[in-house]
């Protein structure tokens, strides 16, 4: 595996395997993998000749009160992960290189849709500083495909929506979410959670899953679902950021005779903010 920390070299590594027929995949990450973050990569391997995996924290879709400074950095580890999945290229660049003329002076991406609703609402310019790198590194790394993973439902509409909207010659690539034993989607902010709320936080994942069961059992009736969802959570000692029944295209809230369905929802634990979805079809 090759580590590059700039896009200049990056660019010509890369420029030689496409020179040499190769198509490239790409996974970004902020690092701290986990082994979701590796069925990325497999995920890659399996559609591409040249996989690339960035590590790289973006101060620019943290909040004022997020933990930007408090996200791990574990690039050692990382780095072993990534040799032993087969990754070809790791880009670590510093936020100088991303951002060479200051995240004050940076030129933003914004898409309008989906993204001032669900995380959006709570996490204001949250995905504007998504958006931005990732249109950046997708410039810096020119793939044929990126992989994103489904559990960041909104996140992959929205990229989807970005790459659509300015003709961005990449094809998006969804990545099943990858779960422990017990239901919990897998997540860097895991390990946030203390021991006493471990056995309790596959909550959320149970509800997602009850509320899935009531719309294929024939229930229309969503906001009844979503306030009984709540109410399930809460008892479990969880505060619910949402919890919403939505258009799998639109996110907008779901109606009677919609096929696609997503059920979105997110919770705080003492120190962490999970999220989770299930889709289905009618």
């Amino acid at each position: 595996m090759q580590v590059f920390h700039h896009v200049a070299s990056l660019r010509r590594a890369l420029a030689d395997a496409r020179a040499a027929g190769k198509t490239i995949g790409f996974v970004p990450t902020m690092g701290n993998l986990h082994d979701a973050h590796i069925e990325l990569v497999k995920t890659a391997r399996q559609h591409c000749d040249q996989v690339v995996v960035s590590i790289f924290v973006n101060r620019l879709q943290f909040g004022l009160n997020e933990d930007w400074d408090k996200y791990p950095r574990t690039l050692e580890q990382d780095t072993a992960r990534l040799r032993d999945a087969d990754c070809d290229f790791l880009f670590h660049p510093e936020e100088s290189e991303i951002y060479p003329n200051g995240m004050d002076q940076q030129t933003r991406v914004i898409c309008p849709a989906m993204t001032d609703v669900l995380c959006g609402a709570s996490r204001p310019g949250h995905f504007e500083g998504v958006t931005t790198v990732v249109a950046k590194l997708f410039n810096i790394v020119q793939p044929h495909k990126a992989i994103f993973g489904i559990k960041d439902f909104q996140q992959l509409a929205v990229i989807r929506r970005m790459v659509e909207d300015l003709c961005i010659p990449v094809e998006i690539v969804a990545a099943l979410v990858h779960r422990e034993a017990d239901g919990l989607a897998m997540s860097s902010r895991n390990g946030y959670i203390t021991p006493q709320e471990r056995p309790r936080v596959a909550v959320l994942n149970q509800s997602l899953n009850w509320a899935r069961e009531q719309i294929e059992s024939g229930c229309r009736d969503f906001s009844d679902l979503e306030a009984e969802a709540k109410k399930r959570i809460e008892q479990a000692g969880f505060r619910v950021d949402y919890f919403s029944i939505c258009n799998s295209r639109t996110l907008e809230p779901a109606a009677d005779d919609d096929g696609e369905i997503t059920v979105l929802g997110a919770i705080y634990t003492s120190a962490a903010r999970l999220i989770d979805n299930v889709s289905l079809q009618l």
